[in-house]
This record gives C-alpha cells, sequence and structure tokens, in this order.
C-alpha cells in the first residue's frame, strides 16, 4: 500500500482533516498539534474525533502524524522553554491517546550555545519526565538539516537521545529528505548508502516515517528550504527513488512541499505516477 498525504490545518477537526486528505487522493495527513509558533491548543472535541474515526475505517486511514509546534524546544538555555515543551508534550501525548493509528513527530530542538551534549541530554531528560510506560504514541525525533545550533542534523545526535531515554521503546524517528540532504546526507548520489549509515547508527526499526520534500539547496548546505516535488535539487528521480525502495516503500510518506490543496493534490498524483507495483 502507497501511504501519502500532505500538511493540513486542523482548524476545521479531525473528520473534515481526513475528509480534506481524501478529496486530493491522499490517504493519510499530518497536522501540527497547536499553533505551531505559539502554545496554544484548540479544546479537544470527542465528538469530532468519533466522527474521524468513522471516515478513517470506511476510508482506509490508518495511521495520521501530528507534528509539535516549532516553538517546543526541549533544549533551550531557557528553563522555562524547557518546562513549557515538557508541558506541550504532556498535554499533546494525552489527546492522541484517543487517536488511533497517530504517530507524534518533533524538532529535537536548538541547545541555543550550550553546546550539543548538553543540548542531547536535556532533550533526553524532557523525554524521561514524560514519557510513561502507558503511553501508545510512538514519539519521533526528525531528522534535521544542521542549521546554527540545531540538535539532530547528524544520525549520532539522534541514536545519542535514543539512548539516553529509560523508555526508547517509544521512539523512533522521521526522516525529512530536504534536511538530510541539506544535513550532508546525500540521498540524490547514493541512497543506499545513507540507508545503510542509518540503520547502523539508528537502526530502520526506528524509522517510522518519512517527510518526502525537495530542497532549493546544494547538499551539506545546512538550510532547510523545502521545495515543491522534481522542483528543487533532489529532483524526481531521487523522489522516485526514495518512494520505491524496498526498505522505505511501505513507512507513510507526507509532504510538507510549499503548497496549497491543489498543488498537493497535483503532487500526490505525480507520486502515484512514479511509484511502482502501486
Amino acid at each position: 500500500m502507497f501511504t501519502i498525504g500532505c500538511h493540513l490545518s486542523a482548524s476545521d477537526g479531525f473528520d473534515a482533516m481526513a475528509k480534506t486528505a481524501l478529496s486530493i487522493g491522499a490517504n493519510t495527513f499530518q497536522y501540527f498539534s497547536r499553533n505551531p509558533r505559539g502554545s496554544k491548543a484548540r479544546p479537544l472535541d470527542l465528538n469530532d474525533i468519533e466522527k474521524y474515526k468513522k471516515t478513517a475505517a470506511e476510508n482506509g486511514i490508518t495511521v495520521v502524524l501530528c507534528h509539535a509546534p516549532y516553538t517546543m524546544n526541549a533544549c533551550s538555555s531557557n528553563p522555562g522553554l524547557r518546562d513549557l515543551a515538557r508541558e506541550m508534550m504532556t498535554d499533546d501525548l494525552s489527546r492522541l491517546s484517543h487517536i488511533p493509528g497517530a504517530l507524534y513527530n518533533f524538532h529535537p530542538g536548538s541547545h541555543t550555545g550550550q553546546g550539543m551534549d548538553v543540548g542531547i541530554e536535556q532533550i533526553a531528560q524532557t523525554l524521561n519526565s514524560v514519557l510513561t510506560p502507558d503511553i501508545s504514541t510512538p514519539v519521533l525525533l526528525e531528522t534535521m538539516a544542521g542549521k546554527g545550533s540545531e540538535v539532530g542534523g547528524r544520525f549520532e545526535e539522534l541514536a545519542q537521545i535514543i539512548e539516553k531515554t529509560e523508555l526508547s521503546d517509544k521512539l523512533g524517528v522521521c526522516l525529512d529528505t530536504c534536511h538530510i540532504r541539506d544535513g550532508g546526507y546525500d540521498i540524490s548520489e547514493d541512497l543506499d548508502a545513507v540507508i545503510e549509515t542509518f540503520d547502523k547508527i539508528v537502526g530502520l526499526s526506528r524509522l517510522r516515517a518519512i517527510h518526502l520534500n525537495d530542497s532549493m539547496n546544494p547538499v551539506g548546505s545546512h538550510k532547510d528550504r523545502h521545495q515543491k516535488i522534481g522542483e528543487g535539487t533532489l529532483g524526481i528521480e531521487t523522489i522516485k527513488a526514495v518512494i520505491n525502495h524496498p526498505k522505505l516503500r511501505d513507512l507513510p510518506f507526507f509532504l510538507e512541499t510549499p503548497n496549497e490543496l491543489d498543488g498537493y493534490a497535483k503532487e500526490i498524483a505525480l507520486l502515484k505516477t512514479l511509484r511502482e507495483n502501486y
């Protein structure tokens, strides 16, 4: 099954997101848990979630990806912001307990001058304070482009966070194609080698989702600028190789390209033509 979707606005609720996804040819979707540049979340509407469950069951939607806000920084030098990150993550995971098949993705954070080792330690501390045995939603660390003081630009950094997290069985990884190439992993030249490196350092069993984005910048630029599929430096052939790779093809793919709904619909249709044995 080719599981493909895009980023949608959560403002109209879960059932509306599911129906919007279906209307553009998608069978999954991603959304922000709350204001992406803030910290407030809309009240949980359990009636809407029940409607969503019915729509999802009738249309084969089995997985969705909840993205934490960009303001959530688990390794800020500001203790108040680290506390806020813990509060937001705790609340998000509580809400997601009502959503079947949900995954929770977050940017590991920026160490804001404290150094990579401190940043990694603080992220693990945050996870250790939030994760409990009863949490059923997988928590995904996103691969980053490594710009500035960003944590997660190297696979080793993600592996260290996982190693330092007590309930590491709750953790997975979301691989972003733009981020890793901007971070220096050249998936255009040797996708197999990058996947092998990830497997050795983190483990492919941890890989739970893929952000499918082209890039505006060359490999190793550390810029993190997404581009529409086929219009960037990765190009169509690289994207085709990713969605068809035997070790990746069964994962859910989420578009975060600079598009409105009509653009996402065109990209999803294009990707279906590139998918082998679809």
